[in-house]
């Protein structure tokens, strides 16, 4: 009766370290899954041509050639564009 509350014991104590070890492994993949993701090539900023104000390219509209951050700017800018012809 003895060695078996003894083996019990070892065997509650091993399986409580194995499950903090796992868990910590999870952690670290975790971590270090996210520091490659963050390292990964990021969306490149362009400048609105009309107030200058930098933007992901992803929200940006693109015309002409040029970066804009809103239809309003495109079409502000696109007007002064055509009547300085």
């Amino acid at each position: 009766m003895n060695l078996l509350l003894i083996r019990l014991i070892i065997f509650a104590v091993l399986f409580f370290a194995g499950l903090k070890l796992y868990r910590m492994y999870r952690q670290w993949k975790r971590d270090r899954d996210a520091d490659e993701q963050d390292a990964s090539p990021a969306n490149p900023m362009v400048r609105c041509a009309w107030c200058k104000v930098h933007l992901p390219e992803n929200d940006a509209l693109r015309e002409k050639g040029e970066w804009f951050c809103s239809p309003d700017h495109r079409d502000k800018f696109l007007a002064e564009d055509t009547s300085g012809d």
